[in-house]
């Protein structure tokens, strides 16, 4: 049950829940609000918990305590192991956070990185009770269709490059609020399945690690966004399985048949035209194929200034990468992109700031990857359609 209001001291984001013995103090914040980072500070040292829980996985701390050394970041094991979705999505949320941030001249994370510290200072330890961030954000990647996904990247595109100037009425009510969960929220309108994966499930996940945290008085750092539903959570006193929303959930069975079946459709029409109609014919469809798909994703390198070994490779690539959905011509050529054009340490510190300026696009080496990955395969997607209908018409025909 709900505490009754021994602490009515503190403002109405501080909220109070009884889980048994465990006593949990829950402080909703915003993420760019110095408020916030001081009602933290004061909860804790008036309270003196057991623990502080906080709502960061281990890499987000270690980015906001460390100051992330972009340095160490391998660009291309992280290609190869085909996560560039995934880095441009947290590049967009954590650019949209920074600019509203720098409006109200506070760095995004400092609330949470003030609980981290003022348990230090008290020696309080923690427990960051936050799901990895990659999964959280494979799981919504993976969870959305094609069209989806070009909705979303859309709409964060829109938001990073919206230079509209922000009222003081509009930033007195950004500081009450909880502003990564808020854009959820606006997203969840139109794609739900981002809320879904991005606020309820981390509602169920925080709950559960805080209920789980040792000690029987708790300080739970989170944002403002999470506190009522972590609330009803909490409320019903139950352990929670995160088996199952700590998993990546695998690609539709439908889109791996597909994957296959295009491969097969395309070198079987081939190789029947070849049968039927003689080799010259079939010689003739292949090198369509190959042209239909290498010259739009060599086109689609070009035009995001790649690097003319990427270029080639992109047109070599792209014919062979379509006949499996193992790996797509944009990784392939952005591999190239990373390893011929490598991006200096400072284009990866100032990257949050470059991606809301289009031309910076070409100019930052790292952002120039995303152009090559985004470019090429979409060439590359493009060349499939055309040359799978031409080569099942030529087979009708």
């Amino acid at each position: 049950m709900e505490l009754e209001n021994s602490y009515k001291t503190y403002s109405e984001d501080v909220r109070y829940i009884k889980v048994d013995e465990k006593e949990i103090i829950i402080v909703g914040t915003a993420h760019i609000s110095k408020q916030s980072a001081d009602l933290v500070k004061e909860v804790i040292e008036n309270e003196m918990p057991d623990t502080v829980c906080i709502e960061l996985d281990e890499k987000r701390y270690k980015s906001l305590s460390e100051k992330k050394k972009w340095e160490e970041l391998d660009l291309k094991e992280l290609i190869k192991q085909k996560q560039l979705s995934t880095l441009l999505i947290n590049i967009l949320l954590a650019s949209y956070q920074k600019k509203l941030g720098e409006k109200l001249g506070v760095s995004p994370g400092l609330e949470l990185l003030e609980a981290a510290q003022s348990a230090d200072r008290l020696n309080i330890p923690i427990e960051l009770c936050d799901r990895d961030v990659r999964i959280t954000l494979k799981r919504a990647w993976n969870s959305m269709t094609f069209w989806q996904k070009l909705k979303f990247m859309t709409s964060g595109l829109a938001g990073i490059f919206d230079d509209e100037a922000i009222t003081e009425e509009k930033l007195n009510e950004i500081k009450q609020k909880d502003v990564l969960s808020e854009l959820m929220n606006e997203l969840g309108k139109t794609l739900p399945i981002l809320k879904k994966v991005l606020i309820d499930e981390r509602d169920v996940y925080l709950a559960e690690k805080i209920r789980r945290a040792k000690g029987n008085k708790i300080v739970a750092v989170v944002g403002a966004g999470h506190v009522s539903g972590m609330l009803e959570i909490l409320k019903e006193n139950k352990a929670r399985e995160l088996d199952s929303i700590e998993q990546i959930p695998p690609a539709s069975p439908v889109i791996k048949i597909i994957g296959w079946l295009i491969p097969v459709i395309i070198i079987g029409s081939i190789a029947y035209i070849g049968y039927s109609q003689g080799l010259t014919e079939a010689g003739d469809n292949a090198l369509y194929w190959f042209l239909a798909n290498g010259i739009p994703s060599a086109l689609g390198t070009l035009i995001a200034l790649g690097h003319p070994l990427t270029i080639l490779t992109a047109f070599l690539a792209a014919p062979f990468t379509s006949l499996t959905p193992v790996i797509g011509a944009g990784y392939v050529a952005a591999f190239v992109q990373a390893y011929f054009a490598p991006p200096k340490v400072k284009e990866f510190q100032t990257v949050s700031n470059d991606i809301s300026k289009v031309s910076n696009w070409w100019s930052n080496k790292l952002l120039r990857i995303f152009l090559v990955f985004i470019l090429s395969g979409l060439g590359s997607a493009v060349g499939t359609y055309v040359g799978a209908y031409e080569i099942i018409k030529n087979l009708f025909g």
